[in-house]
């Protein structure tokens, strides 16, 4: 089924930043809102139920996967993670343009159910990098960050399968390619033909 909205699907390895991006790219723009998924692992830092992620416990998880209430679930270092198939409906049927934050499994899941969905990749420039970031970010344990790394190959391997990939060397200049592509994305013909029905039948436009 075709909905109003554009979904937007950003996945990455852990590090690559990923989720500074979006949070950036959301308080730019007013038109996007962000897909809260589920998971089983427990929160970091500062990070709360229902704003990050809907923090729930395994038993509960395989339940929503029994009741078909995910889109998508994978698991990811051992914790599952889960898209709302109701939440994300809704916001599409209504018009509003949705961003979900998963890893690369669940991003090809989604693209399975919503054809028009955009998958975009975030790539760190290197691997030195992306090795320098985890640690700055508190994974110091030697075999974290090797377990870490040892992932995010598998990862960035998927990259091809996406529709566009955004190089976070700088983050200003990752965050610019990141918004041009949801403004192009709903100037596109299908897109505008979806969020802008109306006009096209007006204009007799198929």
């Amino acid at each position: 089924m075709e909905y109003p909205g554009n979904l937007f699907v950003v996945a990455a390895p852990s590090g690559a930043g990923k989720s500074s991006l979006v949070k950036a790219l959301l308080e730019l723009d007013a038109k996007l809102d962000v897909s809260i998924s589920h998971t089983t692992r427990a929160p970091r830092g500062q990070e709360q139920h229902g704003r990050e992620y809907w923090f729930i416990d395994e038993p509960e998880f395989r339940a929503k996967i029994e009741h078909g209430d995910f889109f998508e679930w994978a698991e990811v270092h051992g914790n599952l993670y889960g898209t709302s198939r109701a939440a994300i409906e809704a916001r599409l049927a209504h018009g509003d343009d949705v961003v979900l934050e998963i890893d690369f499994q669940g991003a090809l899941q989604i693209k399975q159910i919503f054809p028009y969905a955009v998958l975009i990749f975030i790539l760190p420039p290197s691997w030195d990098e992306l090795r320098q970031r985890l640690q700055r970010r508190g994974d110091t344990e030697p075999e974290v960050i090797a377990k870490r790394m040892e992932a995010a190959r598998h990862e960035v391997a998927q990259a091809p399968g996406f529709d566009f990939v955004v190089v976070n060397a700088v983050f200003e200049t990752a965050l610019f390619d990141l918004k041009s592509i949801v403004h192009a994305q709903r100037l596109k013909y299908a897109a505008q033909r979806r969020n802008r029905s109306a006009v096209f039948r007006a204009l007799d436009l198929p």
